[in-house]
């Protein structure tokens, strides 16, 4: 149990019969990264347990993880055999955490070893803490949009759709929700909403709070996790001095439509959750329109630009064609591999010229 101590020391009470945290990871198809994750984990200076819930990936990830770390005896690796959701699958694995802490960690989310001790001190220093997060930062260090926020109310989110800030910059109605933008806190704070993809949860918190809401597939169950421990009376804690370096989007890189469904449909989930009883229905209905309309619009320009870019691809793979395919054969004759005076046949679609022209000795090659 972690705890302040009479004599005003905040190092952690240690139960040494059960590990200080669980770390809970779903995985599904995030590659090396997954190993990079867990190993970054098993290297923390305090004891822990690691969870690999797997919705059914396909990519060798779990293959690749045996063989880093298959036989600690500290990882767990559940195979769900499909894709269940992120709410659900980490449900699976908290369900068998036995940690006096519990952190759900992103396959692609790489800790160092010193994380977990110093945000335990953050909660011996908070002991109103229920769930902290740290700053998540991007490859090339800055911060990364999300790990600070207020929750996305219905009104929060149609003055970010409708870009409505313009009107009345620094004025809060028209605040954003996401605070990336603001000063870097000097110490701890407490916020409405910090990201799932390091999320340190209190075990007396979560036993009281109950698990993730199932309903969600992915996305927005953070902040149905957060609306509702704020709910049960617990603080969400933000460290700015203790940081994780997140490479955001290994899993959902590949089907960028299905994610941004997905996304949206939480979004919808939450407001029905949680508003409908501060809203009217036409405006609350007018803002999950206007949700959805933005899911469209956003989805029609996936498809174009990734029309564009297969397009693109394919002009630029014949152009290599037409320019590397003559040269080879001019290399082959200057090397004496083939007689410069054989009729050498060259498909015209290579070189754009010809089947005449095409047709004949390459003699005249210096």
């Amino acid at each position: 149990m972690v705890e302040r101590r009479k004599d005003g020391d905040t190092r952690p009470f240690i139960n040494r019969h059960r590990p200080v945290v669980s770390v809970v990871i779903v995985n599904f198809n995030a590659g090396p990264l997954l190993s990079k994750a867990v190993a970054s984990v098993l290297s923390s200076s305090i004891t822990v347990e690691v969870f690999v819930s797997d919705n059914g990936s396909t990519d060798g990830s779990l293959l690749s993880l045996r063989g880093l770390a298959g036989a600690d005896a500290r990882l767990q690796i559940i195979e769900n055999r499909r894709n269940l959701g992120f709410a659900r699958a980490n449900n699976v694995a908290l369900k068998l955490a036995q940690g006096e802490y519990i952190l759900l960690l992103n396959p692609d989310a790489v800790i160092k070893p010193d994380t977990l001790a110093r945000m335990l001190e953050a909660f011996v220093a908070y002991p109103e803490t229920g769930m902290a997060g740290c700053v998540l930062r991007n490859p090339d260090g800055t911060e990364q949009i999300g790990c600070r926020r207020s929750i996305p109310t219905p009104w929060r989110s149609l003055v970010r759709v409708l870009r409505l800030g313009k009107l009345s910059p620094g004025h809060p109605l028209f605040r954003n929700f996401l605070l990336n933008k603001e000063p870097m806190p000097e110490k701890p704070i407490f916020l409405e909403a910090i990201s799932g993809a390091f999320m340190l949860v209190r075990r007396e918190a979560l036993e009281q709070v109950g698990l993730m809401d199932e309903g969600y597939f992915l996305h927005c169950e953070d902040l149905d996790w957060c609306m509702r421990f704020r709910q049960a009376g617990w603080q969400i804690l933000f460290v700015p001095h203790v940081d994780v370096t997140h490479y955001k989007g290994t899993c959902s890189k590949n089907r960028p439509i299905w994610v941004m469904f997905h996304m949206h449909r939480g979004m919808t989930r939450l407001y029905r959750k949680f508003f409908q009883r501060q809203y009217s229905w036409p405006l609350l209905l007018l803002i999950i329109g206007a949700v959805w309309t933005r899911f469209l619009l956003l989805a029609v320009r996936m498809l174009i630009e990734s029309k564009l870019q297969k397009i693109n691809k394919s002009v630029n793979a014949t152009q290599d064609q037409v320019s590397l395919k003559p040269m080879a054969v001019a290399k082959l004759i200057k090397s004496k591999s083939i007689n410069p005076n054989t009729d050498l046949t060259i498909d015209d679609h290579m070189l754009g010229i010809s089947n005449r022209e095409a047709k004949r000795p390459y003699s005249h090659l210096p």
